[in-house]
């Protein structure tokens, strides 16, 4: 199968990465400043797995003239109109369109352009970003892609999707509950940028703060209880891995939002904690810490837009 990765930051150079490494077809559709980084100096993965390097196959979006097998969509949330107009070519009868961005929205835009037997369920698993240098710095050893039929169904093409994904460096499943999959996420990432961006700090550091873990908490449950009311309950298994995420002393972790934040860039807050926000508003559902984290973020969104305009 022949692979075009949209963009060549943390998700798309991290995954896409790694399938070059393992010798599969794969092409990064990139801007323009972004290709002349990766042609001096090839894309760069730092992981605690080890460092490698690949010399990638680019396009930019005029190039783009043929289709494609699969396009994996690894964008940020506010880029994904401008990215679906640029890899829209690309896409063919047959094409698998796997997002792994964060949260819930972008799965209606993507099925509103390109219908929905071309698109599949996805969420990845790493915690990666890019340095100065334009390297991917993968932060943790986590690096796992999730996917799957919106319709539960275990497809040929799924199964062929994950042999493909099979490779070093991805740990890679085909779900029949992607949708259940992707509200667990959302119910974690919702819990973890809302309350590292609203506290400014890592998971370790609210941890040794009174009332810190009783915080996190709270807002996991109103997090939960929202996923509940929408149909996707969350199981047991995941509710008991997140409160060992959770409560884990000395943790480094934070959101990337939160990275986001400490860089002074623009974030993803809308998207996952407006949206999450607004699901509790329309279910009528009290949200007090999660509206408090999305206000916190855009107060912030609104600062930063006035400091670069």
């Amino acid at each position: 199968m022949r692979v075009l990765v949209i963009g060549a930051g943390a998700l798309g150079g991290y995954y896409g990465a790694r399938m070059a490494r393992a010798g599969r077809d794969v092409t990064f559709l990139v801007r323009e400043k972004r290709a002349e980084q990766l042609r001096r100096a090839g894309l760069q993965v730092v992981s605690p797995h080890g460092d490698f390097a690949v010399q990638p196959k680019i396009l930019l979006a005029n190039d783009l003239k043929e289709t494609f097998d699969v396009v994996l969509v690894g964008v940020k949330s506010y880029s994904l109109d401008d990215a679906m107009s640029q890899f829209a070519p690309a896409v063919g009868t047959d094409t698998m369109i796997l997002p792994i961005l964060n949260g819930l929205k972008h799965i209606d835009a993507l099925t509103s352009r390109f219908g929905a037997a071309r698109v599949l369920g996805g969420l990845a698993n790493v915690s990666a970003g890019l340095d100065a240098d334009g390297r991917v710095v993968q932060f943790m050893a986590n690096q796992t892609i999730v996917f799957g039929e919106l319709d539960g169904a275990l497809s040929e093409r799924a199964l062929a999707l994950e042999t493909l994904l099979h490779v070093p460096g991805i740990d890679v499943r085909a779900s029949e509950a992607i949708m259940q999959d992707m509200w667990e996420k959302f119910v974690q990432l919702s819990t973890l940028a809302g309350i590292t961006c609203l506290m400014r700090a890592s998971i370790g550091d609210i941890l040794a703060v009174p009332n810190g873990e009783q915080s996190i908490f709270r807002l996991f449950a109103e997090c939960c209880a929202i996923a509940t009311a929408s149909g996707f309950e969350p199981r047991a298994p995941f509710i008991e891995f997140d409160r060992r995420l959770f409560t884990t002393p000395d943790s480094p972790l934070k959101a990337s939002m939160l990275r986001d934040i400490e860089r002074g860039s623009i974030t993803e807050a809308e998207h996952i904690l407006g949206d999450m926000a607004n699901r509790a508003r329309a279910l009528d559902i009290d949200a007090p810490l999660l509206n408090l984290a999305r206000a916190h973020v855009a107060a912030y969104e609104i600062g930063r837009q006035r400091a670069v305009g």
